[in-house]
């Protein structure tokens, strides 16, 4: 996963973010969150023996980040008030704009509303607000998350009502 992850930054968001901002970003902000794996909310799409994309959900308070990133909020959310967290996003720069992301989104969005969430609510980067907003989402806030070499990183946290 860790590969996929640092092809996709490199890859995709060069063009968004400077060297040193995917430098630090890469293991904190962008990084596995084994907990997603551990709730059973993360998904992969597959072509042959590659993992090709992957993304989750979260019924647990933290917007973003991996395993390794500052501010994680493991507490559980209430399904009847929080917004259920989409996360960790990462495409492999081979098989981007091919509906890879689309699907993930809805199969985490769906996954979901079946465990009670009405709303969404995520952390998108510059790459990937487009996708988004083009699935419903509008942005809240901006951000500018710091990182561990002293560059920061623009987010932009935004949120969706579900159907349902």
């Amino acid at each position: 996963m860790e590969l996929l992850i640092d092809l996709s930054v490199r890859g995709l968001q060069s063009a968004d973010y400077s060297a040193a901002q995917i430098d630090g970003a890469l293991g904190t902000v962008f990084g596995v969150d084994s907990q997603l794996i551990a709730d059973g909310t993360y998904f992969v799409v597959v072509a042959g023996t590659v993992i090709v994309g992957c993304g989750g959900w979260s019924k647990r308070k933290t917007l973003f980040g991996g395993d390794h990133g500052s501010g994680r909020e493991d507490e559980l959310l209430d399904p009847m008030r929080d917004a259920a967290k989409i996360r960790a996003f990462f495409v492999h720069p081979d098989w981007a704009r091919q509906g890879i992301g689309s699907k993930l989104l809805a199969a985490c969005e769906r996954a979901a509303m079946d465990a009670g969430f009405r709303s969404f609510e995520l952390g998108a980067t510059i790459t990937g607000e487009r996708l988004y907003r083009e699935r419903g989402y509008e942005a809240v806030e901006h951000v500018n998350v710091p990182l561990v070499n002293g560059a920061s990183l623009p987010i932009i946290r935004m949120s969706k009502t579900g159907q349902g």
